[in-house]
């Protein structure tokens, strides 16, 4: 006759822990790869904005030639080409 092998088992309190680190591990999980979505998209806005500022600055030096823009006041000096 064969023995029935004892069940062996962690207790539920040891169990609920590692249930809840598993469950928050999961959750950070997600929160990354949301973040890593949402980096995604504001890389490529980032991306169209510098373009947006080129294509801007192509246009002012079209009107005024080359020249630095006082941001602040939007005065401007000529640049002197050497």
């Amino acid at each position: 006759m064969k023995k029935v092998e004892e069940v062996k088992k962690i207790t539920e309190e040891q169990l609920t822990v590692i249930k809840d680190h598993q469950k928050d591990l999961n959750k950070s999980l997600t929160n990354l790869g949301f973040l890593e979505t949402q980096k995604h998209s504001l890389l490529h806005e980032y991306a169209g904005l510098v373009e947006d500022i080129e294509k801007y600055k192509k246009d002012l030096e079209d009107i005024y030639g080359a020249i630095n823009i006082n941001i602040e006041d939007g005065t401007y000096t000529d640049i002197e080409k050497e």
